[in-house]
């Protein structure tokens, strides 16, 4: 068993600012020559999350508009009355679509659909510079 550890750097806008990262996952997995195992990408922070969609400019659309109903950025929230940041939303957002993502590897690729991208979404209410972990182990 064998076991690479990497970092994504990113530069983000906020505001649900979702980036695909297939390609650099994809040149780290190239790296770490594991045949068969597991890829996992993790965001530290709790405004940011890891998630799979197809990167298609209405699916994206549909994504925002839906996490924009179930969490508004528009409601009060009692993080914002704690800290003043007005950034609630970002916090219950991320909790929902959670910090990492595991995808299984098989013949040195990725199990993903066809149209099945690895993305991270920065729900803060500014811009961030974002540091992801991408850990492959295998054999």
């Amino acid at each position: 068993m064998q076991a690479i550890t990497q970092t994504i750097s990113l530069s983000t806008k906020g505001y649900c600012d979702i980036i695909n990262i297939t390609p650099q996952v994809i040149s780290i997995i190239a790296k770490a020559a594991v045949a068969n195992g597991l890829v996992t990408v993790f965001c530290p922070g709790s405004t940011g999350a890891i998630t799979t969609i197809e990167y298609e400019s209405g699916a994206l659309e549909d994504l925002k508009n839906a996490l924009e109903r179930i969490a508004p950025s528009d409601i009060p929230y009692k993080h914002d009355l704690r800290w003043g940041d007005g950034n609630g939303f970002s916090h219950v957002r991320a909790a929902l679509m959670k910090p990492s993502l595991s995808v299984p590897l098989v013949s040195g690729r990725m199990t993903l659909g066809t149209w099945q991208q690895i993305v991270f979404i920065d729900f803060d209410n500014r811009s961030r510079h974002r540091e992801l972990a991408v850990q492959v182990m295998g054999e």
